[in-house]
């Protein structure tokens, strides 16, 4: 990965009562983050929030991969020459998934991965994810893509340790614990010991019903170095450049 390599993760807290104001403000912080980076993360299901209760109540904010949220997105990619993965849930058929978009620099939808492992908070109304993994080759190098609980499933691991990826773009809802910011970057680098990636992770931020996020969207390097981070709160872009 000798490239030059320009890196972005967008820190967003979104609504699910008003996902089409999020939309646009998503947008206006990813437009900010494209304007210097050639491959920006956006969170787990980054305009909607990430709390639903069962189909009929996720279905309000669904959409297909090609939808709004895409039609905001990929003129975005296409004007700044800039990969983008991002969060959003997915109406596909009868089923909802909690899956991320890839956009490649031409506004083209390159993929629409989905979440393999599923949280709980999934459960009530996400199917696991059926779309398997995959990787994207660059000028800046080699890419895969994971969301949030996924970093707890062995065969997703096996599978990045054996991919060749440089970069993990990793959208994410990580929910607050005991031990905060340091626990969860441990554990992470913990989960991804055998892969020699730089890892790029774009979280949520505050509280949605009694659940907290935690903030601190970062990008970390293969030894458990944080190269860039926001704060544990409010919407954010962070930058990093090798």
């Amino acid at each position: 990965m000798s490239a030059p390599l320009r890196v972005a993760a967008v820190q967003f807290k979104g609504d699910r009562y008003d996902v089409a104001g999020a939309r646009l403000r998503l947008a206006a912080l990813a437009e900010r983050a494209c304007a210097d980076a050639d491959l920006v993360v956006l969170p787990e299901m980054a305009a909607s929030g990430y709390l639903f209760y069962g189909p009929d109540d996720v279905a309000r904010v669904a959409e297909h991969a090609r939808g709004p949220g895409f039609e905001q997105l990929a003129p975005l990619a296409q004007r700044y020459g800039t990969y983008i993965v991002g969060g959003f849930a997915e109406r596909a058929g009868d089923r909802y998934y909690n899956a991320a978009r890839v956009i490649g620099p031409d506004g083209a939808l390159l993929f629409t991965y989905r979440k393999t492992l599923l949280y709980e908070a999934d459960l009530p109304w996400a199917t696991p994810g059926d779309s398997g993994y995959r990787t994207f080759d660059t000028d800046f190098g080699r890419f895969a893509v994971g969301i949030c609980m996924d970093l707890n499933d062995d065969r997703f691991t096996r599978w990045v340790a054996g991919s060749g990826a440089d970069l993990l773009a990793f959208p994410t809802n990580w929910v607050c614990d005991d031990d905060g910011v340091a626990g969860m970057r441990r554990w992470w680098r913990y989960r991804l010991m055998t892969c020699p990636i730089t890892m790029v992770a774009a979280n949520t931020w505050g509280v949605e019903d009694d659940t907290r996020f935690v903030g601190c969207s970062c990008v970390l390097d293969p030894a458990s170095r944080t190269l860039a981070a926001t704060g544990p709160t409010g919407d954010a872009v962070v930058h990093w450049a090798r």
